[in-house]
């Protein structure tokens, strides 16, 4: 098996098994537990996680929050509805957004669109792949005025319209800026949290915003060949303090979902302590490249193909990782983003 090939993470996955709602409870779903070492698998309820992590572990959670990041209006002159998806704040900063846009044909330099009373922009360049860049007018607070007009980004697999717009956010989302959730936190609940650090588990907050290119299929079939997106991240030093702590005293570093991994593996040294750090990433993690930082991982079931089920294979080994999806499926867990989750360790 070449694990540089696209192809090599493709598993047959019924359409059915693709979480359209989320879990009636949020620490209700499914757990499915991978050990790294022998492979083996067994079945819980993601609750029981709270008997799996340890006292002086360190559990790693991404405090990002989702904004209605999806926003529908008209240009100026011309018929039709034009649809953006805002991506990320320019270098420069302020009002100045790179989005994408649908039809790009209506969405030219120069265009106006007006997306409500309160809120419009003007296209003032095209980037590469067609990413827009608009500058945003309106009177007010712009996060509370894209509260009102926008609409939460779900990923393309997900039909249903979601009733309660918190369930794509996690309890403890915090900073404002991703275009997609972090969705391996969606299972904790501030009780199981609180239950957490009871017990002496330490909890870590870090940053990573997610970019809509987490969707974005695996092109080629090389891996070698692929590009990765850059998201933006942030380590406090107080949180880096945290987690060489919870190594230098012989604890596990746990990362809820591969944000905290993509963000932790980014930032830690050969020496393997974690450094503080503000700015971009654009890591991609797939077998053969070496884990410094995370020793066990909470994580949702990611698309066949995908960067994200590369990464968990590069974690838990290829064999146990495709095994453990092929079991997943036979058992009928919900996968994707409001689906079932799995612990590695």
């Amino acid at each position: 098996m070449d694990l540089m090939k696209r192809s090599s993470y493709y598993y047959d996955l019924p359409q059915e098994l693709i979480a359209q709602t989320p879990a009636e409870k949020r620490d209700s779903s499914r757990l499915l537990c991978l050990s790294r070492g022998d492979g083996s698998i067994r079945h819980a309820v993601f609750h029981d996680i709270a008997d799996m992590l340890r006292p002086g572990d360190c559990l790693v959670i991404n405090d990002t929050k989702v904004i209605p990041a999806r926003l529908f209006g008209k240009a100026d002159g011309r018929e039709g509805e034009i649809e953006t998806v805002l991506l990320s704040r320019t270098e420069e900063g302020g009002d100045s957004w790179k989005c994408l846009t649908r039809p790009g044909k209506k969405t030219k330099p120069g265009a106006r669109i007006v997306y409500s009373d309160e809120l419009s922009g003007t296209v003032t360049d095209v980037l590469e792949d067609g990413v827009r860049v608009i500058k945003f007018e309106y009177s007010g607070v712009f996060a509370e005025i894209l509260d009102r007009v926008g609409v939460m980004p779900l990923p393309p697999y997900i039909k249903r319209k979601l009733e309660d717009k918190d369930r794509y956010q996690t309890v403890y989302a915090r900073t404002d800026g991703s275009a997609a959730a972090p969705t391996a936190g969606l299972h904790f609940t501030n009780e199981l949290l609180a239950e957490l650090e009871a017990k002496g588990v330490r909890i870590a907050r870090v940053l990573l915003h997610v970019g809509l290119g987490t969707f974005r299929p695996v092109k080629e079939d090389d891996l070698s060949a692929h590009i990765m997106h850059s998201e933006h991240i942030k380590v406090t030093p107080e949180a880096a303090d945290l987690i060489n702590e919870t190594h230098a005293n012989g604890g596990r570093v746990i990362a809820v979902g591969t944000t905290c991994v993509r963000t932790l593996e980014t930032v830690c040294g050969e020496d393997g302590l974690v450094r503080p750090y503000e700015g971009e990433t654009s890591i991609f993690i797939h077998p053969g490249v070496p884990f410094r930082c995370v020793d066990a991982l909470i994580t949702n079931f990611h698309l066949p193909e995908s960067t994200l089920i590369m990464l968990v294979c590069a974690f838990a080994g290829y064999e146990n990782t495709m095994r453990a999806y092929r079991e997943a499926v036979k058992e009928k867990y919900r996968f994707f983003s409001f689906g079932d989750a799995m612990f590695i360790g």
